[in-house]
């Protein structure tokens, strides 16, 4: 593997540890300004939301750009966000450093999967986009259970700096590494928005929202369940997180081999079991070796679809797959701001911290419906779809076959 994709990792790295460590730190956060619960979870939604919109924004006006400047720029965007969360005077201050921080999130998981795939010959595109995607998994082993432990026992405003430092470490790992790889020539704004014409990619997405979004629907409220439901104490919350850090990491690779050879099966087993996993973990939440158990399994299942699905919008939107690339970064968090809404919702509602287990499993489970429809739907039209390819003239269409 080219060691370009080291840099990635790393950037990836920060991204995801301040993405998920809010979520061991939210009892913390709700204590500090005197909210809720389900109100501190807004910090989750909020986060969710700006890379849902900051994804196709930030590509846009990177258009002029080259890859790697915009990448650095995101970077920097994202160290502004964490600071501004370190340093917030209240709730309302620190939603908006959140914010901040996500419009770097999507375009930068985007233009570097393109980047990623790029490097590497086509046989092997999943695995690279796999390898960037390893820092973001490795965040959950190491970043996020070290940010909680500090965010628990000196204070979350730590934890925020420390996120930001690490922005910095990303930032000049991508100007060291990274190759300078300007946009192909040829391909303008139309022509990435024309891929959004192709059912396949619209479907690719809209698993991305339900699958991923039925792992957030547990995990965004897995300290409060941990601690409250499973007897936990508070500072197991951080080793939680890493068992959940773990089955990330080896799903994630897992998903990046397999999906280079059996795209779909591997969405089929992932998406299937995920579901299931998640069903029973509102029974395997009262017993700590079982609850232990499940979270890596959540962790594993839930990020095996990560590669597979990240490459098959890529495969959809052949000759202009940056936007389409940078969107589906952002319906994974589309889907983490749904379920962290409704699982905010249930327990709002009384129905107990377990209930969001069930919001997750029906989401995964739609997530494999519309796989197989996918599936279902290819077979009967063996072209995928029709999309502009990069360096065609306007008015001009190239047939693309899956």
């Amino acid at each position: 593997m080219p060691l370009a994709l080291l840099a990635l990792a790393i950037g990836a790295f920060g991204i995801g540890t301040t993405e998920f460590v809010i979520m061991g730190l939210l009892p913390e956060v709700a204590g500090d300004f005197g909210v809720s619960i389900p109100t501190a979870g807004l910090l989750v939604t909020g986060y969710a939301l700006g890379v849902m919109f900051g994804a196709p924004l930030m590509t846009v006006l990177g258009t002029k750009v080259s890859r790697k400047r915009m990448l650095m720029l995101l970077m920097g965007l994202f160290i502004a966000g964490n600071l501004l969360s370190a340093l917030a005077p209240a709730f309302s201050v620190m939603l908006i450093g959140r914010v901040v921080a996500s419009l770097a999130h999507g375009a930068f998981f985007g233009i570097g999967s393109v980047v990623a795939a790029d490097l590497v010959i086509p046989e092997r595109k999943a695995g690279a986009i796999a390898m960037m995607f390893t820092g973001l998994t490795v965040a959950n082993v190491v970043g996020v259970p070290l940010g909680t432990l500090v965010g628990q026992t000196v204070g979350w405003r730590v934890t925020f700096a420390l996120v930001a430092a690490l922005g910095v470490v990303g930032l000049a790992g991508i100007a060291r590494l990274v190759p300078d790889m300007p946009k192909p020539e040829g391909v303008r704004l139309r022509h990435e928005l024309a891929a959004f014409k192709n059912a396949q990619v619209l479907l690719a997405m809209a698993m991305t929202v339900l699958g991923f979004g039925g792992v957030f629907a547990a995990v965004t409220y897995i300290a409060p369940m941990a601690t409250r439901v499973t007897g936990f104490a508070d500072g197991s919350v951080t080793w939680l997180l890493v068992l959940f850090g773990l089955g990330m990491v080896g799903g994630n690779l897992v998903g990046g081999r397999f999906a280079d050879r059996a795209l779909m099966p591997m969405l089929y087993v992932s998406l299937g079991a995920l579901a299931v996993v998640l069903a029973l973990f509102t029974l395997t939440a009262h017993n700590k070796a079982a609850a232990a158990v499940t979270i890596v399994l959540i962790g594993a299942l839930g990020f095996a679809t990560v590669p597979p699905l990240q490459k098959r919008v890529l495969d959809q939107a052949h000759g202009a797959p940056t936007l389409a690339s940078a969107v589906n970064i952002g319906a994974f968090n589309l889907g983490n701001a749904l379920s962290a809404w409704l699982g905010g919702l249930v327990i709002a509602a009384g129905l107990g911290y377990t209930a969001p287990n069930w919001v997750g499993a029906a989401l995964a489970a739609g997530a494999l419906v519309l796989a197989v429809l996918s599936s279902a739907l290819e077979r009967r039209k063996p072209t995928a779809g029709v999309v502009v390819a990069a360096g065609t003239p306007a008015g001009r269409r190239t047939t693309v076959h899956q």
